[in-house]
Parts: structure tokens; C-alpha cells; sequence
């Protein structure tokens, strides 16, 4: 199977009254343990404006750069799936590909969505996948929205108790580090959804890594019909061997 590749690009919501967000954006990502690497990935980076686009080769490593962006707070999200043109360059802004289109495209949409944040695939055969709902594609966008909706709860304290508890190995250790009871840390943790958005979390990666392999499996066939359609043998045959 190919390596698995995501797209991820956001844009600065108000960009034209706030201050540029995006060297602060690009500078904790880049701090992020999946961070993208030469090694089958690109670094995130400026790409246009005040959008700044990376790629990741994880469902977990974009929960990663997600949650980092819904942390921060003041960005639209768009995450693509589909082909990215081979060989990958040195940086982000010179790769091309369906699956930057599909990004672009969720980003736009998610203007219209519930939560900052949505989900496109384009297999670079026909101009837009169409998704019903009840595909891998649609079943991770909703999950994506439902924990992004978790996410969307919690205050500062509770960013602050859920980050503790993610370094820490026990809740006692993170009462010492805040000085209050172990009963108040776990108090914090529910108010602040920390078992939910763990395991929406987990979710998310999967149904996106489900999602993108679905969407590569129609990519091959929708390929494979159009090279049928105009005569060209999609078997191993040798030339002037007739298929089964």
C-alpha cells in the first residue's frame, strides 16, 4: 500500500484586523513529536497570505496539528486526501498534487460548518469525490467535528490540567505540580473532557487513515474504468497478449 499522505491547510480567521498568527502557528507545530520530517513528509510552512499548509503521513499526526490549531483557536481548518505529485520537493510550497486542491477546498467549506474544520478528498480522476454520507470520508469529517465540539469546551485551566495529565504518568503528579488535591485534578479532568477528547482523539486518526485509504481504493478504479473505457489493457499481460 502507499504511503499514507494528508494534506493540512489553515487560514487565519480575520487576518485583515489581527495581528500575522502565522509565525507563533508555524513555530508550535514545528515543536509537535509527529512533526513532519523530510521523511516522507513536508514541513508545515507559509503558503499564501496568512495560510500556512504542511504534510503529515499520520491519521494521529494530524489529530496532532488539529488540536494544536483548535488550541490555539482564530483558524479555519482544511485537511485534503488524494494523490500529491511525486517526487516530493524540499518544501511545501512547491508540492502539488489533488490532495492540495482537496485541502483548499475544505478549508473554503468550513466556513459553512459547525466546527472550524472539514474534510475533502479529490483522486485526481474526476474533479470532486462524491461522498455520501455514510462513507469513510463523511464518517471522519463528523467525527472530527464531535471532538472538535469537546475540544471547543474547555477553558484555559482545563487546557492547562489536560496537558499535565498528558505529560504526566499519574494525576497525583500533576496535583503536586498545580498544589491542589488530587480530587480537584480529577474534578478538572471531567469538566474539562479529558477522557472523551482522548478517545475522539484516537477515533479521529482512524476513521481519517480508513478514510484515505478508501478514497485511494476509488482512486485505482476510477482509473482503471477510464483506462478501460479508452482501450488501454490495466492488466500485467504482456503487450499483444489477450487478457482473461
Amino acid at each position: 500500500m502507499r504511503e499514507r499522505r494528508f494534506v493540512v491547510t489553515a487560514d487565519q480567521q480575520s487576518s485583515r484586523h489581527r495581528a500575522d498568527a502565522v509565525p507563533g502557528m508555524l513555530g508550535v507545530l514545528s515543536d509537535l513529536p509527529g512533526a513532519p520530517t523530510a521523511d516522507g513528509g513536508l514541513v508545515f510552512d507559509r503558503a499564501a497570505g496568512d495560510e500556512i499548509q504542511g504534510l503529515v503521513t499520520s491519521g494521529a499526526a494530524v489529530v496532532e496539528v488539529v488540536q494544536a490549531l483548535l488550541r490555539t483557536g482564530g483558524w479555519r481548518i482544511g485537511i485534503g486526501l488524494g494523490p500529491v505529485e511525486e517526487p516530493l520537493p524540499t518544501s511545501v510550497r512547491e508540492a502539488r498534487g489533488p490532495a492540495f486542491i482537496a485541502a483548499r477546498r475544505a478549508v473554503e467549506r468550513s466556513h459553512r460548518c459547525p466546527q472550524p474544520v472539514a474534510l475533502d478528498a479529490n483522486t485526481g480522476v474526476d474533479a470532486e469525490l462524491d461522498a455520501p454520507e455514510s462513507s469513510p470520508l463523511r464518517h471522519a469529517e463528523t467525527a472530527l467535528w464531535l471532538w472538535a465540539a469537546v475540544l471547543a469546551r474547555r477553558t484555559d485551566e482545563g487546557w492547562e490540567v489536560a496537558e499535565l495529565m498528558q505529560a504526566a504518568s499519574t494525576q497525583k503528579e500533576v496535583a503536586a505540580t498545580l498544589g491542589v488535591s488530587a480530587s480537584a485534578v480529577s474534578q478538572r479532568l471531567r469538566t474539562a473532557g479529558w477522557v472523551e477528547s482522548r478517545r475522539g482523539a484516537a477515533l479521529v486518526a482512524a476513521l481519517l487513515e480508513a478514510a484515505h485509504d478508501d478514497c485511494a481504493t476509488l482512486g485505482a478504479d476510477a482509473a482503471r474504468s477510464d483506462a478501460a473505457q479508452c482501450g488501454e489493457t490495466t492488466s500485467d499481460a504482456p503487450a499483444g497478449e489477450e487478457t482473461a
